[in-house]
């Protein structure tokens, strides 16, 4: 059975898809009945416990562009970190609907790389309907490690240190030397300033010595006649 004329020219004309008209994926950001993010900043040491419950608004709709942001991801793909330029890293994470129903919270650690070992950062626990974490004041050319569990439902009351759900989502970065990056950037310009005075410079000198300081000779003209 053929298409009606009309039909084929309407899907000859019809544009193709843009990329601005794809829908985001699936799981990169929270619900719509989820306004808030509930989170923990635990303190450093073995113990889990403690630290304030705080609360944070999703960032819903953000898309990372250059030049002001650079995009990480995990190996896994379902974790990526955006470093922005005011030192500031947002990180996102998407999971499948069926795996979110049986997750009751996020664990994550922040470490970053020295010279001969890693150092702990930041350890924080996310609840279940949280989909990003800002971590603000990275510092500029350090190593940046983050890994984000999540942590499974279980019937028993929650103790001090949750069980691991399998292995971690893990994501490495680098923040770029933005202040090094603007002392450079105004050193060429002051510099190429400079290099076009002194160019001027010369050639004023050498007018100056072709046309001032050496003597005046005289011009061929007219002899008087006696």
């Amino acid at each position: 059975m053929r298409a009606p004329p009309l039909l084929l020219l309407l899907a000859a004309c019809a544009p193709p898809p843009s990329a601005a008209a794809v829908p985001t994926p699936p799981g990169w950001e929270p619900a719509a009945d989820a306004p808030w993010c509930p989170y923990k900043v635990l303190p450093e040491g073995p113990e889990a416990g403690g630290g304030r419950l705080c609360f944070r608004s999703p960032a819903r709709g953000f898309r990372c562009q250059a030049p002001g942001c650079a995009a990480h991801a995990s190996a896994g793909r379902s974790l990526r970190a955006s470093v922005l330029r005011n030192r500031t890293v947002l990180l996102q994470w998407r999971l499948a609907p069926a795996e979110a129903r049986r997750v009751r919270a996020f664990a994550l650690n922040c470490s970053w790389r020295g010279a001969y070992t890693r150092f702990p950062c930041e350890r924080v626990l996310l609840g279940a309907s949280c989909r990003d974490y800002l971590l603000p004041d990275v510092h500029d050319g350090v190593r940046y490690r983050l890994c984000l569990q999540p942590l499974p439902l279980r019937a028993e009351p929650a103790a001090a240190a949750p069980e691991p759900a399998g292995p971690a989502e893990c994501v490495e970065f680098a923040a770029e030397p933005a202040g090094m990056r603007e002392i450079v950037v105004a050193m060429t310009a002051v510099g190429g300033s400079i290099c076009v005075m002194l160019v001027v410079i010369c050639l004023l000198v050498a007018y100056i010595t072709e046309n001032l300081m050496h003597p005046a000779f005289g011009r061929p003209g007219l002899r008087r006649q006696p």
